[in-house]
């Protein structure tokens, strides 16, 4: 079955800025995990950024571990992931501790996202180092170890070229089994989606643009065939932005392309959301039903 989450109003893409008060902002952003808890969405997703795009600008932009934490107690049904978590922010031991507590909070709806990260100038600016790309992948690849060591073994161990963990203690790991469900955003084909196929129980690709999902959903199978890992096991989701003043029919036929080309999760950012529930409600009510 085909399932679709929402992107709540964050502040990073500038998406809270007609309101003045930050707490009035905070509610904004609940009331619409609220609105998707209520039915018949699947999750709610946060960035993890801390200034604004297209450009740093004096606007809010709420962490995303925090916003996930405190959404998970605002809502009882939807799950609540990032896409994707910046491996940079946090040495990946203290990522997995984090992610294990949320999933127990949230009651095990936590969709826990990681990627190697891309914002320079928020690196700078916060004081984290900035590393080139092949740097930052291999960082992420050790990254993705370290986690799924800390959700699956009791002391684990892990020497590498970047972090080292000596004998962590993790409880509790979590309450999803085998352990919190792990999403790793990117399209990287040597790297992201090799680990995909290793370690992950879903990945982003695409933005809902069927050939570039076709090819790299092809990708991924090879890597899981090589790794005799189920293709069919990972989940294959892909974003989408959501033209407000689009009908519900054309809506409908750009998810029926991307599932063509092999996508069967739909993560959706909604323009003023913020401000309008009426384009979430539409396509809740007009397209989801028809995949479901």
């Amino acid at each position: 079955m085909t399932k679709f989450g929402v992107f709540v109003p964050q502040g990073w893409q500038t998406d809270l800025a007609e309101i003045a008060d930050p707490i009035e902002q905070y509610e904004a952003m609940t009331a619409v995990a609220k609105l998707a808890d209520a039915g018949p969405w699947d999750s709610v997703w946060v960035y993890d950024h801390f200034h604004t795009v297209p450009e740093p600008t004096i606007n809010s932009t709420f962490e995303c571990w925090t916003v996930t934490s405190t959404l998970a107690r605002d809502t009882t049904r939807v799950n609540i992931g990032q896409m994707v978590g910046c491996n940079g922010y946090r040495q990946p031991s203290l990522y997995a501790k984090i992610a294990s507590t949320v999933d127990v909070a949230s009651h095990g709806r936590l969709y826990a996202g990681l990627g190697a990260g891309w914002y320079e100038h928020e690196w700078k600016a916060y004081g984290y180092e900035w590393r080139d790309v092949p740097q930052r992948m291999s960082e992420f690849r050790e990254a993705v170890q370290i986690v799924h060591k800390m959700w699956t073994e009791e002391r684990p161990v892990f020497q590498g070229k970047h972090y080292s963990i000596d004998g962590p203690i993790n409880e509790p790991k979590g309450v999803r089994k085998p352990h919190p469900s792990f999403w790793l955003g990117g399209g990287g084909e040597k790297v992201t989606l090799k680990l995909v196929a290793q370690y992950a129980d879903a990945c982003n690709v695409g933005g809902s643009d069927p050939e570039v999902i076709r090819h790299k959903l092809a990708v991924l199978k090879g890597h899981c065939e090589a790794l005799d890992r189920d293709y069919d096991r990972i989940i294959k989701s892909t974003s989408m932005n959501l033209d407000p003043a689009a009908s519900s029919a054309e809506n409908a036929g750009r998810v029926e392309a991307a599932l063509e080309a092999g996508a069967d999760y739909f993560i959706l950012y909604i323009p003023r959301v913020a401000y309008d529930h009426e384009p979430l409600q539409r396509f809740a009510a007009e397209v989801i039903p028809q995949f479901s």
